[in-house]
């Protein structure tokens, strides 16, 4: 019995049983043996009929794996017998029967130019927490080209004493980085996860003998993995493949930024009524304190000093050196988006957009944004009122082909959980192939039209288990075991956005929902299947019990194991649901 104690009183509960639901009970049941086990036929027959595994090569290579696990955990019935009911659901449960392959790797034709690609793209790398006092770091940029990222982004400003470059978010109280402490951490990580190119952008505000230094910095440190183009015009872009092992430099020439109003200027509150369908925003209490904590005298004198300097900065020259860098050219804006969005056939370059011009571009040139980045690239980036660092909705980017769509990694949330979903696709390599119909240029896709249903996904939660081993027991409610519940649901295009939640079971550590859910899909490419646990509290907000985020193209069908996150996007230790997928 487990027991908890109120006041003098104590009260006590049935301990947790980790036993299979009724429902996998059933489904075993319907292929067992009369004995009461699973035999190699018949594991074959369930790997067909409920997994999905067509072929014999595949049948037969997890019909062994899972005989093998079974035999190793000593879970096959004594005397050489079949699979049993424990050993069956121990299995499920195991990493092997993962919702996406544990052995997947790059499935996308890599060959294309990087037009053809979403791309997992940071927004100031550098930063520990929030946009305006928190500090600037390379630990960051290691964790996240660790985690896939392959778009970094580095602002660089003069040091005080304007002999050297510093790594910041200007005009702010943040405490710069070196810029060689940066360059270095890129040097290092920029591989590991993934031998696709890194794209490091730039935003300068340096003169042309600063712009030097900082070219001869990035050469000596990067050597040969620095991709330098052979003309200041490309027709078409490089491909990831042609780019593998590769560190490539984008930005603009620095009057250019000094002439152009900084899109990071914009500011809007408030997020789409499509948010409110995933529910309110879990708060990121340490972001909040770190806004909150008091900037001292000399960083308010410092803030001023700096404002006045940039006024001094009308820079005649750009170094050449710092130019022939430069292998993908950021445009500047016209600010007309008719001018902005024209296709030049002899030429590529790269644009970007805030958040909020953007979204009001795709009520009045979405189609327009769908031709252009065809062939070009284009980044979106937070608005700077999102002062805590957190997100917007990525999908808002990619519906209209948008390659680069920004996210602030250390601004945990459910924006930035849909960025982590959506590149666990193609390997984790931080390159996911667009779905052909964002290349059609023929006809142009609308996703706020009226689009049919294309296919059906039926997602039934059986259990969950492992926050008793995670967690201590008066972690959720000090008087009783946990009352949880699952939210379920698809981010995608609007028309497939939807959230749904089971029934609350009260006072279990191991929850059995049993609980079947229906999503119609009209643009399954773009369907990113959400998955969340909470702990239902009457008095105050519920408890967060573990999330994650999936490709919905990319989930193998069948019963499989679910593993969840925390709200960093890191792994939970033990924590992990049991469900099915199934497609119609």
């Amino acid at each position: 019995m487990t027991t908890y104690t109120v006041c003098c009183f104590r009260r006590r509960f049935r301990p947790a049983s980790n036993e299979p639901s009724e429902a996998i009970g059933d489904v075993f049941q319907a292929y067992a043996h009369g004995d009461g086990t699973l035999g190699e036929e018949a594991l074959r027959r369930f790997l067909r009929e409920v997994q999905g595994e067509m072929s014999d090569g595949d049948l037969e290579e997890s019909a062994r794996e899972i005989m093998t696990f079974a035999a190793e955990q000593k879970l096959l019935k004594k005397g050489g017998g079949g699979l049993t009911i424990e050993g069956f659901h121990r299995w499920l449960c195991s990493d092997a029967n993962a919702a996406l392959h544990p052995r997947r790797g790059v499935r996308d034709d890599m060959g294309l130019p990087l037009s053809h690609y979403f791309i997992y793209t940071g927004h100031n790398s550098y930063l520990t927490g929030n946009q305006l006092s928190s500090g600037c770091s390379e630990v960051p940029i290691a964790k996240a080209l660790l985690d896939g990222v392959r778009v970094i982004e580095l602002d660089l400003w003069p040091n005080a004493a304007k002999d050297d470059v510093e790594v910041l978010h200007g005009r702010t109280w943040t405490s710069p980085v070196e810029l060689g402490r940066c360059l270095d951490a890129i040097k290092e990580h920029a591989f590991v996860s993934s031998p696709y190119p890194v794209i490091l952008t730039l935003e300068d505000h340096l003169t042309p003998h600063l712009q030097a230094k900082v070219a001869k910095m990035i050469k000596e440190t990067f050597g040969d993995t620095l991709h330098l183009s052979e003309s200041e015009t490309m027709t078409e872009f490089p491909s990831p493949e042609d780019l593998k092992g590769k560190i490539i430099v984008s930005t603009k020439p620095p009057k250019e930024y000094l002439q152009t109003k900084s899109n990071k200027e914009e500011s809007q509150n408030g997020d789409t009524e499509e948010d409110s369908v995933w529910g309110e925003e879990i708060p990121d209490n340490k972001a909040l304190m770190d806004v909150g904590r008091e900037v001292s005298d000399q960083d308010t004198k410092r803030y001023v000093k700096e404002e006045e300097d940039m006024e001094k900065l009308a820079q005649v020259g750009v170094n050449m050196e710092y130019k022939r860098l430069i292998a993908i050219s950021l445009t500047r804006r016209k600010h007309d988006m008719d001018e902005d969005l024209k296709v030049d056939p002899n030429k590529v370059s790269r644009m970007s957009l805030g958040e909020t011009a953007y979204e009001k571009a795709t009520t009045t040139h979405g189609a327009k944004i769908i031709k252009f980045t065809q062939k070009n690239l284009l980044r979106i980036f937070p608005r700077t009122t999102r002062i805590t660092s957190s997100n917007y909705n990525p999908l808002m980017g990619w519906r209209y082909g948008a390659q680069m769509v920004a996210a602030n990694m250390q601004g945990h949330g459910r924006k930035l959980w849909l960025t982590q979903g959506m590149f666990r696709a193609n390997g984790g390599c931080g390159y996911v192939k667009k779905p052909n119909f964002l290349m059609n240029c023929d006809k142009m896709f609308d996703p706020r039209s009226n689009l049919p249903v294309k296919t059906m996904l039926k997602v039934t939660v059986y259990m969950g288990d492992g926050w008793r081993l995670d967690f201590h027991k008066t972690h959720f409610d000090k008087f009783s075991p946990p009352d949880f519940y699952a939210r379920v649901g698809i981010a995608g295009v609007v028309a497939d956005t939807r959230m749904e939640e089971t029934k609350v079971i009260m006072d279990n550590w191991i929850p059995t929902w049993d609980h079947e859910f229906v999503f119609p899909l009209a643009i399954p490419e773009l369907a990113l299947l959400r998955v969340e646990v909470h702990e239902s509290d009457n008095h105050q907000k519920d408890d967060f019990g573990g999330q994650t985020c999936f490709p919905v193209w990319e989930l193998r069908t069948g019963i499989r194991s679910v593993r969840l996150c925390g709200r960093d996007g890191e792994l939970m230790r033990s924590v992990k649901l049991l469900m099915r997928f199934e497609f119609t």
